[in-house]
This record gives C-alpha cells, structure tokens and sequence, in this order.
C-alpha cells in the first residue's frame, strides 16, 4: 500500500498562453518521464496529443499525466533523506471556451499551480480560474513564468495577484536579473542563489551567495515573508524580533505548508519554462506546500436513500468512494471514464454501484493516463487518479462505489451553453452517422447540448463559444468521419392576431353525385388573457357556441382540427400563430353531402380568409440577458445593447463587478459573445435565457416576411 503522504494530485492553470503545457513537458523532462521536450509551436508536446490542438498551438481538452520526483535532493543530487514522491498531473486549457475542462479538473484535484505571465499579469482567464479554485476551495502556488520575455516583473505580478484577486500573496523568491539577464532567484528561505546550467536543459544548477546588488531587498523580501507565515507561528515572530538567525528553515516551510493548506497565503515563485528555469523549485515547492490527500479534510458525501451527511477517510481499507469526472473516447479502447478514487480499494475486473442509475457497473480494466497512451494497473487506491473501462452508462458527475455503502458526492458545477448553430448531414450516409457521433460529444462534454427545433426542424448544437463548437465540427469531420453543413439557427419567429373578427366561411362542391358542403360562422381572433394565465403552454382557445342542432356534434371536433392544424402555418409568413381564440356560434350542414372531412377543410379555408382580416402581427423571441463586466468597460457594453434593441432593465454590483440586466431580441444577440469578449479584453460574461414573445418592429417584421414569402406551402 503506497504512503499517501508521498502522494500529490495537482493541476497546472492559467490564462491561454501563459506557459501551462510548457510547463508540463519541463516538468515530465525533469522527472524522466520523457528524454526529449515537445514544443507547443512545434505541435510535439506531451499533453497536447489532439490533431487540433497541435494544428492550433491550444490546449483544449484536459490531459493527466504521472510521474514521481526525487525530494529532497542536495544539488540535484539524492541523498539517504531523498523521497520518491508520486505526481498526478492534469494539464488544463486557458480558452473559456473549454472552461468545463478546468472546471472539473478543479473539482477532484488537492492543488494547483497558478502560472501567471510576468509580462502580463493577471489576465482574465486567470480570474476565471481562480474562482473556479476557490469554489472548490483548492490550495494553490503562484508562479511567475516567462522572467526572460521583455517587460517580465514579479513582483508588479505578485501585487496584481494581491489587488485583483485578492490572495495574500508572498513571494518566496525574487528573480536574479530579468528578460535577457534573467539567470536564476534568489531562495529567500535558504537565503541562497539558484543559478541554473542552460548546457544541461537547467537539470543541474549552482548555488551562489546572495548578489550584493540585492542584498537590500532581500532583506526587506525576507523580513515580508516571515511577518506573513508567522500569523501561523508566533513562536516564529518571536524569534524573529529576538534574532532572526535562530529561525530554522524546517521551521519556515512547516508555517508555509499550514498557511498554504488553509488558504491564508499564496506562495508565489518565479522562472522561465521555455529557457529550462525554475521548473524544479516549483516541483520542490509542491511537495514541501501543497497538500496530500491526508492532508485535507474527509471526503463528505451524501446517504442516497435518507440525505445524511457521511464521511469518507482517505484509507484504502475504507469503502471504496470515487468520483467521474470525465468521459472520453479513445479508438483503440472505447470509453475511458476518469476518476479519483476518495476512499477504499477497487480492484480491475470488479463491481461497483453507479449511484445516479442504482445500477452495478463492472470495470474490466483500470489504467494509468499518460495524455491519450494507457498503462494498465491491477487495482487503484484512496488518493489516486486513473480511468476505468468496460462500463456500460457512466456520466460525468457519476459516484461510484461500494454497493454496501452508498454514498453520493458532491457534483461539479457545469455552465450552460451560450451560443448554437444547426447543423444538417450533408448526404443521406452521414445522417445516421451524424446521430451517433453528436451523442458520443455529449456524452464527454457535458457544456454541449443538442436538441432539436420543433419550429424549424434542424438539429441546433448549443456550446460555450465559437471555438468551442468550430472544434466539436472538425471532430465530427475527422474522428467520426461525418460531413455536415452548418449556419446560424434560425430565429423561431411566431404570429399571433390583433384584433377580433367574425366570419362565415362556407365549403360548397356539388357538380353530381355526392358533393360536399359545410358552413360555419364564427368569432375569431387572439386567445382572452385570463385563459392564457390559467392554460400556460397551450395556445388555442376554441368555444363551441353552437345551437339548436344547426351543425351536428359529431362535426364539431372536425372544425376543431381544421383550426388547429392551421395553426402551425401562420398567415404573414408561415410562421406558427402563438395564441388564438375561435367561437363557433352558427353555420348548417346537408343532409347528403356534409362530413367530417367537409367541415375540416372548411375551418382550414375559414383560418386563412379570417386570418388575413384579423390584424395578423409577427412576434419576435426576446431573451433575458445579464451581463457581469469590470465598471470600465460599462459604457461600451450598455451602448452595444442599446444598438442592439436591448430594453435596459437595471443594474447592480456584485464581487467588484457590475451587473447589467436587459432584455434584448434573440436575432439581435447572434455573435454577442465573441463581440462582448473583444469589448472588455475578455473580462465580461453574459448569461442569456429566454423570456417571452414581443411584436416585431414593422421594419424587421417586413424584412422577414419578404424573405419568407414564396417558400411557404399553403396546404389546399
């Protein structure tokens, strides 16, 4: 049974381009897991394994990588003290649109390096990331990657990390030069230079006294870090005002480690990725701060059948307790499902409880993700990441385990979708094709839905962004080897009547022999309010007003029907009519030649002669839109709604970002997204639902008629 002490499950995150995936293949260099590093530019980077993301330079879905790092080690070097220290990794995109991928990586992981740009600071993904972390309240180290690009600045970094997102930030290093100069930190703990040998990939290094040059701010940089981990240790600030020579450096790392664990503070450190530096103090600095899965608290969960809180220790002899976080297709072994494993042991070959289905799921085999290579293990334990095959219904967010004990954990937040297309099979082969690959996209990305419009009948494809759903097309094209058309979904535009009419409408071919006949007379118009409050959903109101035998019963449901299948055909454009309201009072009928049939093309007829009289007016979808956007983009957003027709309905402030309310036309808000991001640099976000119907303004409305009109089939 491995030490869970030894053991670290950390993800690496940032704004896109900060050096995440770079980072990542230093880091599988420095470990042995790999004898030569892949550059992203390249398209050779270990994590970075789709077609799409080497073409693109991106990373888009999450890869999980392990690998053990010696710690301690003097120079480099093991010693009798030296630790094998196992890693799982998870390699996390920076473009929002994959945003779910950081999401759930967040949700099972115990920390996280936060990578930053030290020429760009905080960006807004950096944001983003950070609260997702903080959701899951996971214990991070900030390091300061890209010293050797020109305008590189710690410490106005770590001041960013301090205003903008509101952690105690501590550096634990200051950079030995910067930009072309930059050559190795200072350890502020060791009070020790770190230079690394560039002939070596930085795999060894010198250690050098502190340069006089910054023996100032050292100094100052040293006193800072103390006062800060010692709100952990007072005993610490008391030596430190009696003599600061006496403070060990055990003593210093132990306060670190708590006050990392507990959220206090943010270790920030510094290097270069791309030029071979820093890489390995980092990897130091994750098994000296961030926590073991015995570090943390105990696992809570759920009793399925009564609701009660229960616990789960990170012990291979309790029951087994796992969480899926991720589904994935591979072409050489079917589905993969990723998991972390909170408690117990499972052993490949066996039984588990799916809690969400009730049902038992069989894993035939349990493996070890190396990015999309799989190593087969026999048995997986509390604290321990791998993927399960062999499952028949496993989703994202499923609990798995012991059918004994069930528990059910805690699920991820998904976002919703906010931006579609329709998509058609472009030949009659890929239709069937179509189906099953769109199924198997949803299945592994839970922020992708697909439903079909019953208005227009195309199948619309909803995602997080542009790129979001690009991808997922050239996926469907390449994996699944389907070629489809796309567009932008068409507005599900209605009708509706303005006025009330009443009309006789009468049926009459009689040229020999049985004819038909059928006359009717009635009211026709919009639908009475009150009937639309107490019949939500239902939108055609019909009252048989009828008397005195005039038209037979058995014919009533037949005019019934006439009206309603009309409705799906408006008069304007062919558009469905949204509420109307008939009353049929009058009319007569031939003994020989009325019937049902009669009487139903009758009210088709009827529907259009009083329709057209009856003040037929478009109706536009109108959606609820909030936007959250940083007060200096404020301006720019309001005057784009406002060009937009958006009806401003309020504003308030919530977490130092302002709030804006709207309701605004769906045929105005299509690329809102992407034109919102280019608005405020990428810091707002929007959320948009549908609200209700509204008159179309006369301009749109004949605009969309004219476009309409000739392809609309009039049923005779």
């Amino acid at each position: 049974m491995a030490d869970l002490k030894f053991q670290r499950n950390f993800g690496i995150a940032a704004h896109i381009d900060a050096g995440k995936t770079t980072t990542t293949e230093r880091i599988l260099r420095y470990t042995g897991m790999i004898h030569k590093i892949g550059e992203v530019h390249d398209g050779a980077a270990t994590t970075d394994w789709m077609e799409q993301e080497k073409e693109r330079g991106i990373t888009i879905t999450s890869a999980a990588v392990s690998c053990q790092w010696n710690f301690p080690t003097v120079l480099g070097k093991v010693t009798p003290d030296t630790q094998k220290y196992s890693f799982n990794i998870i390699d996390t995109p920076g473009h929002v649109d994959f945003t779910v991928e950081v999401e759930r990586s967040m949700r099972v992981l115990d920390g996280l390096i936060a990578l930053f740009s030290a020429v760009d600071g905080v960006e807004p993904q950096s944001e983003t990331v950070w609260r997702q972390a903080n959701r899951y309240k996971v214990p991070r180290i900030g390091f300061v990657n890209k010293m050797d690009r020109a305008g590189a600045d710690f410490l106005m970094v770590v001041q960013q990390v301090k205003d903008m997102l509101g952690a105690k930030a501590v550096p634990l290093q200051l950079p030995i030069g910067a930009e072309d100069n930059f050559t190795g930190v200072v350890d502020l703990i060791k009070m020790k230079g770190i230079i690394w040998h560039m002939e070596t990939e930085g795999m060894t290094f010198d250690e050098i006294p502190v340069p006089d040059d910054m023996k100032e701010d050292v100094a100052f940089w040293r006193q800072n870090l103390i006062e800060a981990v010692a709100e952990y240790d007072e005993a610490l600030l008391e030596k430190f005002f009696d003599n600061p020579d006496t403070i060990s450096e055990d003593e210093v790392h132990e306060a670190i480690r708590k006050a990392c664990i507990d959220l206090s503070i943010v270790p920030m450190m510094c290097g270069s990725s791309f030029k071979n530096k820093g890489v390995q103090t980092a990897l130091d600095a994750v098994c000296r701060y961030l926590p073991s899965p015995i570090d943390l608290e105990d696992t809570v969960g759920t009793d399925p059948e009564t609701g009660k809180e229960i616990t789960r220790k990170p012990d291979a002899k309790a029951p087994f307790a796992a969480l899926a976080f991720k589904i994935m297709t591979d072409p050489f072994v079917g589905r993969l499902a990723f998991f972390r494993c909170y408690s117990g042991h499972l052993d490949a070959g066996s039984y588990v409880l799916n809690v969400r289905s009730g049902k038992k799921e069989r894993i035939s085999r349990i493996m070890k993700m190396f990015a999309n290579k799989q190593n087969p293990i026999d048995f997986i334990e509390a604290g321990d990441i791998a993927a399960a095959v062999g499952f028949k219904e496993i989703k994202t967010g499923d609990t798995l385990c012991d059918e004994n004990h069930p528990i059910t954990l805690e699920n991820m937040f998904i976002p919703e979708p906010v931006i579609a297309i329709a998509v058609e099979p472009k030949t009659q082969a890929d239709v069937e094709k179509m189906g099953m690959a769109i199924a198997k996209l949803v299945e592994e990305d839970p922020t992708l839905r697909v439903n079909t419009d019953e208005d227009t009948g195309q199948t619309i494809l909803r995602g997080m962004g542009e790129l979001h759903l690009e991808i997922i097309i050239d996926r469907m094209r390449r994996e699944f080897k389907v070629e489809v058309n796309q567009g932008a979904p068409q507005v599900a535009y209605k009708e509706s009547f303005g006025n009330t009419i009443t009309h006789r409408e009468v049926l009459k071919k009689q040229s020999g022999g049985r004819g038909k006949f059928a006359d009717i007379q009635f009211d026709f118009g919009p639908a009475d309010e009150e009937w639309m409050k107490e019949n939500e959903g239902k939108s055609f109101q019909f009252v048989n007003d009828l008397f005195g035998g005039s038209i037979p019963k058995e014919f009533v449901p037949a005019i019934l029907k006439g009206f309603e299948t009309s409705m799906g055909t408006g008069v304007l454009a062919g558009y469905p009519v949204n509420n109307m309201k008939v009353r049929v009072f009058d009319g007569s009928y031939h003994d020989v030649d009325s019937d049902a049939m009669s009487f139903e093309l009758c009210a088709k007829s009827a529907f259009r002669e009083a329709g057209r009289k009856a003040k037929p007016t478009l109706l536009e979808p109108i959606m609820k839109v909030e936007v959250l956007t940083p007060d200096q983009y404020m301006g720019d957003v309001t005057g784009d709604l406002n060009r937009r027709r958006g009806m401003l309905e309020g504003m308030d402030s919530r977490a130092n970002l302002q709030v804006i309310k709207a309701k605004v036309p769906l045929s105005e808000m299509f690329g809102y997204v992407t034109q919102l991001r280019s608005l405020s640099s990428g810091r707002a976000t929007s959320t948009m639902e549908f609200s209700h119907y509204n008159p179309a303004p006369s301009n749109i409305a004949e605009e969309v008629i004219a476009k309409s009109k000739g392809k609309v089939k009039i049923e005779e």
